[in-house]
Protein backbone atom coordinates (compact mmCIF):
# COMPACT_ATOMS: atom_id res chain seq x y z
CA UNK A 1 0.00 0.00 0.00
CA UNK A 2 1.64 3.21 -1.20
CA UNK A 3 0.32 5.38 0.97
CA UNK A 4 -2.50 5.36 3.93
CA UNK A 5 -3.44 8.86 3.74
CA UNK A 6 -5.96 10.55 1.65
CA UNK A 7 -5.53 12.95 -1.13
CA UNK A 8 -7.74 15.17 0.77
CA UNK A 9 -5.01 14.79 3.44
CA UNK A 10 -2.40 15.21 1.15
CA UNK A 11 -3.72 18.46 0.50
CA UNK A 12 -4.12 19.89 3.58
CA UNK A 13 -0.30 19.00 4.87
CA UNK A 14 -0.12 21.30 1.29
CA UNK A 15 -2.09 24.17 2.10
CA UNK A 16 -0.20 23.83 5.92
CA UNK A 17 2.86 23.99 4.52
CA UNK A 18 2.39 26.91 2.12
CA UNK A 19 1.19 29.21 5.49
CA UNK A 20 4.24 27.87 6.76
CA UNK A 21 6.60 29.05 3.92
CA UNK A 22 5.21 32.31 3.02
CA UNK A 23 5.12 33.03 7.07
CA UNK A 24 9.07 31.79 7.47
CA UNK A 25 9.98 33.34 4.33
CA UNK A 26 9.02 36.52 4.80
CA UNK A 27 10.40 36.79 8.42
CA UNK A 28 13.91 35.42 7.44
CA UNK A 29 14.27 37.95 4.09
CA UNK A 30 14.53 37.62 0.76
CA UNK A 31 18.65 37.75 0.89
CA UNK A 32 18.54 35.03 3.93
CA UNK A 33 21.01 32.13 3.72
CA UNK A 34 19.32 28.46 4.12
CA UNK A 35 21.43 26.54 6.77
CA UNK A 36 19.26 23.40 5.14
CA UNK A 37 20.43 23.93 1.52
CA UNK A 38 23.58 25.30 1.56
CA UNK A 39 24.35 27.46 -1.39
CA UNK A 40 20.61 28.72 -0.99
CA UNK A 41 18.89 31.72 -0.41
CA UNK A 42 15.08 32.34 0.06
CA UNK A 43 14.91 34.01 -3.28
CA UNK A 44 16.29 31.33 -4.21
CA UNK A 45 14.80 28.57 -2.39
CA UNK A 46 10.97 30.45 -3.16
CA UNK A 47 12.02 30.61 -7.18
CA UNK A 48 12.87 26.37 -6.93
CA UNK A 49 9.46 25.65 -5.05
CA UNK A 50 7.33 27.98 -7.10
CA UNK A 51 8.80 25.93 -10.60
CA UNK A 52 8.36 23.02 -8.96
CA UNK A 53 4.79 23.48 -8.33
CA UNK A 54 4.04 25.35 -11.91
CA UNK A 55 5.86 21.78 -13.52
CA UNK A 56 3.59 19.29 -11.86
CA UNK A 57 0.61 21.48 -12.75
CA UNK A 58 1.88 21.58 -16.44
CA UNK A 59 2.16 17.56 -15.76
CA UNK A 60 -1.07 17.31 -14.72
CA UNK A 61 -2.78 19.17 -17.50
CA UNK A 62 -0.81 17.10 -19.77
CA UNK A 63 1.40 20.11 -20.81
CA UNK A 64 5.46 20.46 -21.11
CA UNK A 65 6.83 23.17 -19.39
CA UNK A 66 10.39 24.67 -19.31
CA UNK A 67 11.71 24.45 -15.53
CA UNK A 68 14.48 26.89 -16.27
CA UNK A 69 12.10 29.79 -17.49
CA UNK A 70 10.00 28.95 -14.29
CA UNK A 71 12.79 29.25 -11.93
CA UNK A 72 14.14 32.54 -13.59
CA UNK A 73 10.53 33.61 -13.29
CA UNK A 74 10.75 33.28 -9.46
CA UNK A 75 14.27 35.07 -9.45
CA UNK A 76 13.24 38.14 -11.06
CA UNK A 77 9.60 38.45 -9.89
CA UNK A 78 9.29 41.93 -7.56
CA UNK A 79 7.07 40.14 -5.05
CA UNK A 80 8.50 36.25 -4.90
CA UNK A 81 6.54 35.30 -2.45
CA UNK A 82 2.87 36.08 -3.60
CA UNK A 83 4.31 34.72 -6.76
CA UNK A 84 4.71 31.21 -4.98
CA UNK A 85 1.55 31.77 -3.07
CA UNK A 86 0.07 31.87 -6.98
CA UNK A 87 1.57 28.80 -8.67
CA UNK A 88 0.21 26.75 -5.84
CA UNK A 89 -2.92 27.98 -5.99
CA UNK A 90 -2.65 27.07 -9.62
CA UNK A 91 -1.30 23.61 -8.99
CA UNK A 92 -4.63 22.95 -6.76
CA UNK A 93 -6.61 24.14 -9.23
CA UNK A 94 -4.93 21.91 -12.08
CA UNK A 95 -5.01 19.14 -10.03
CA UNK A 96 -9.11 19.47 -8.94
CA UNK A 97 -9.71 19.34 -12.42
CA UNK A 98 -7.55 16.50 -13.18
CA UNK A 99 -9.60 13.35 -14.07
CA UNK A 100 -9.49 10.54 -11.74
CA UNK A 101 -7.65 8.79 -14.32
CA UNK A 102 -5.36 10.86 -15.51
CA UNK A 103 -2.50 10.19 -17.25
CA UNK A 104 0.70 11.49 -16.18
CA UNK A 105 4.83 11.15 -15.25
CA UNK A 106 5.06 9.07 -12.10
CA UNK A 107 8.68 8.68 -11.47
CA UNK A 108 8.87 6.96 -7.52
CA UNK A 109 8.86 3.62 -7.30
CA UNK A 110 5.90 2.32 -4.84
CA UNK A 111 3.74 5.30 -6.07
CA UNK A 112 -0.32 5.65 -5.65
CA UNK A 113 -2.27 6.13 -9.03
CA UNK A 114 -0.69 9.50 -10.86
CA UNK A 115 -3.59 11.98 -9.33
CA UNK A 116 -3.09 10.84 -5.72
CA UNK A 117 0.85 10.61 -6.23
CA UNK A 118 0.75 14.22 -7.30
CA UNK A 119 -1.05 15.57 -4.34
CA UNK A 120 1.24 13.38 -2.25
CA UNK A 121 4.08 14.33 -4.01
CA UNK A 122 3.33 17.91 -3.89
CA UNK A 123 2.57 17.97 0.03
CA UNK A 124 5.73 16.94 1.14
CA UNK A 125 8.02 18.82 -1.47
CA UNK A 126 6.66 21.86 -0.42
CA UNK A 127 6.62 20.29 3.61
CA UNK A 128 10.09 20.12 3.18
CA UNK A 129 11.14 23.06 1.37
CA UNK A 130 8.67 25.15 4.11
CA UNK A 131 11.37 23.56 6.67
CA UNK A 132 13.90 24.84 4.82
CA UNK A 133 11.95 28.84 4.74
CA UNK A 134 11.96 28.05 8.63
CA UNK A 135 15.37 27.25 9.11
CA UNK A 136 16.37 30.16 7.20
CA UNK A 137 14.22 32.38 9.71
CA UNK A 138 16.01 30.57 12.58
CA UNK A 139 19.33 30.37 11.23
CA UNK A 140 19.87 26.98 12.11
CA UNK A 141 18.06 23.43 11.12
CA UNK A 142 14.87 23.23 13.44
CA UNK A 143 14.15 21.65 15.90
CA UNK A 144 11.08 18.18 15.89
CA UNK A 145 9.58 20.80 17.90
CA UNK A 146 9.07 23.76 16.03
CA UNK A 147 7.71 22.31 12.96
CA UNK A 148 3.59 22.48 12.31
CA UNK A 149 3.43 18.87 10.89
CA UNK A 150 2.05 15.77 13.19
CA UNK A 151 3.49 12.57 13.30
CA UNK A 152 0.67 11.29 10.80
CA UNK A 153 1.82 13.19 7.92
CA UNK A 154 5.29 12.73 8.97
CA UNK A 155 5.34 9.00 8.74
CA UNK A 156 3.70 9.48 5.43
CA UNK A 157 7.00 11.28 4.61
CA UNK A 158 9.49 8.86 5.76
CA UNK A 159 7.26 6.27 4.03
CA UNK A 160 7.86 8.17 -0.01
CA UNK A 161 11.66 8.69 0.53
CA UNK A 162 12.57 5.11 2.42
CA UNK A 163 10.25 3.57 -0.78
CA UNK A 164 9.66 5.72 -3.36
CA UNK A 165 12.43 7.92 -3.58
CA UNK A 166 15.54 5.51 -2.32
CA UNK A 167 14.70 2.19 -3.94
CA UNK A 168 15.35 3.96 -7.55
CA UNK A 169 17.90 2.79 -9.70
CA UNK A 170 19.08 6.56 -9.46
CA UNK A 171 19.66 6.44 -6.05
CA UNK A 172 22.88 6.63 -4.50
CA UNK A 173 22.24 5.15 -1.20
CA UNK A 174 24.52 2.22 -1.84
CA UNK A 175 26.81 -0.12 0.53
CA UNK A 176 30.15 -1.77 -0.37
CA UNK A 177 28.73 -4.49 2.37
CA UNK A 178 25.23 -4.98 3.09
CA UNK A 179 23.44 -3.41 5.98
CA UNK A 180 20.40 -3.21 7.41
CA UNK A 181 18.65 -0.37 8.48
CA UNK A 182 15.62 -0.44 10.49
CA UNK A 183 13.39 3.31 11.06
CA UNK A 184 11.33 2.60 14.03
CA UNK A 185 9.15 6.32 14.99
CA UNK A 186 7.90 5.64 18.93
CA UNK A 187 5.07 6.89 18.07
CA UNK A 188 3.57 5.17 15.40
CA UNK A 189 2.63 1.62 15.04
CA UNK A 190 4.77 1.39 12.23
CA UNK A 191 8.14 1.16 10.99
CA UNK A 192 10.76 0.79 8.36
CA UNK A 193 13.32 -1.64 6.98
CA UNK A 194 16.00 -1.00 4.87
CA UNK A 195 18.32 -2.81 2.77
CA UNK A 196 21.53 -1.74 1.50
CA UNK A 197 23.94 -2.83 -0.26
CA UNK A 198 25.54 -2.18 -3.91
CA UNK A 199 22.59 -2.94 -5.56
CA UNK A 200 19.28 -0.40 -5.34
CA UNK A 201 17.78 -0.16 -1.61
CA UNK A 202 14.82 -2.47 -0.90
CA UNK A 203 12.50 -1.08 1.58
CA UNK A 204 9.38 -2.29 3.16
CA UNK A 205 7.16 -0.83 5.45
CA UNK A 206 5.95 -3.51 9.06
CA UNK A 207 3.68 -3.25 11.48
CA UNK A 208 4.06 -4.20 14.91
CA UNK A 209 7.18 -4.14 17.01
CA UNK A 210 10.40 -2.87 15.56
CA UNK A 211 13.71 -5.21 16.06
CA UNK A 212 16.65 -3.93 17.54
CA UNK A 213 19.18 -6.56 16.17
CA UNK A 214 19.99 -4.68 12.77
CA UNK A 215 23.07 -2.68 11.43
CA UNK A 216 21.65 0.52 12.13
CA UNK A 217 18.33 1.35 14.39
CA UNK A 218 17.10 4.98 14.30
CA UNK A 219 14.25 5.40 16.87
CA UNK A 220 12.58 8.79 18.04
CA UNK A 221 9.45 10.97 17.20
CA UNK A 222 7.95 10.49 13.46
CA UNK A 223 8.75 14.04 13.24
CA UNK A 224 12.62 13.66 14.39
CA UNK A 225 13.26 10.91 12.20
CA UNK A 226 11.24 13.21 8.92
CA UNK A 227 13.63 15.90 9.45
CA UNK A 228 17.04 13.31 9.92
CA UNK A 229 15.90 11.36 6.92
CA UNK A 230 15.27 14.15 4.87
CA UNK A 231 18.49 15.82 5.74
CA UNK A 232 16.60 18.40 7.60
CA UNK A 233 17.40 17.82 11.46
CA UNK A 234 20.43 19.12 13.89
CA UNK A 235 21.46 15.70 13.49
CA UNK A 236 22.68 13.60 10.63
CA UNK A 237 21.97 10.08 10.03
CA UNK A 238 25.03 8.09 10.30
CA UNK A 239 24.06 5.67 7.38
CA UNK A 240 26.26 4.22 4.53
CA UNK A 241 27.15 7.89 3.88
CA UNK A 242 23.26 8.87 3.96
CA UNK A 243 24.06 13.35 3.60
CA UNK A 244 25.01 13.22 1.02
CA UNK A 245 23.93 9.51 -0.93
CA UNK A 246 20.51 9.90 0.40
CA UNK A 247 20.06 13.92 -0.34
CA UNK A 248 16.93 14.12 -2.93
CA UNK A 249 18.04 16.49 -5.94
CA UNK A 250 16.06 18.04 -8.58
Amino acid sequence: MPTQLTATRHLDGLREAMLAFVRYGDRAGLSAAVPTCPGWCVRELVAHQGMVHRWAAANLRGRSADPDALERSGLTDPDPLDWLAEGAIDLVTAWAKAPVDVQTVVFLRDAPAPKEFWARRQCHETTIHAVDALAAALGRPPRADEVWMDAELAADGIDELLCGFLTRSRSRLRADEPGLLVVAPDDRDEWWEVSVSRAPAVSARRPGPAPDDADWVLRGPAVDLYLRLWNRGADAVDVAGWPERARVTW
